[in-house]
């Protein structure tokens, strides 16, 4: 019993990071150093995707849920490669009729790499502090006292 125990503490040491998005009309559970296979996009293989559309991300102490998004939250994936899911099978039958059909159907898939999750603004934080530095220089109004 003791060993159970261990091991969800441990399992729950290794989810410090994770985040759910929406991508490919379906919503996925994404963890860092972890791969995923989603419907094919349109991207060459090591290309960079960054998904924008975060609905939970969970840190080490806190929870962000969105509304319906996480504002400022990203997922950024890499593309390792191209593939295709197990074969279906689809078997269409009318009875007494001598009609039959068997059609098979091959999903095409990307397998992408999790990098990194981050959350927050970092560009504003830069542009706000250029605009600290044009309100401290004030030359037009030293000549017009003048």
């Amino acid at each position: 019993m003791t060993n159970s125990k261990n091991s969800s503490n441990n399992s729950s040491e290794s989810n410090e990071l994770y985040a759910i998005a929406e991508t490919s009309g379906q919503q996925f559970w994404f963890e860092v150093d972890r791969y995923y296979d989603i419907d094919k996009l349109n991207a060459k293989e090591k290309d960079k995707i960054t998904l924008e559309k975060v609905l939970l991300l969970k840190d080490k102490d806190s929870i962000s849920v969105g509304k319906p998004y996480v504002k400022d939250a990203k997922i950024e994936l890499e593309v390792v490669s191209h593939k295709r899911d197990k074969k279906i099978l689809v078997y269409k039958m009318r009875p007494k009729k001598k009609t039959r059909r068997k059609m098979g159907h091959r999903q095409e898939l990307t397998r992408v790499m999790v990098k990194s999750i981050t959350i927050g603004n970092n560009a504003p934080k830069s542009s706000s502090k250029k605009e600290t530095v044009k309100k401290e220089t004030k030359p037009k109004s030293e000549k017009s006292t003048n």
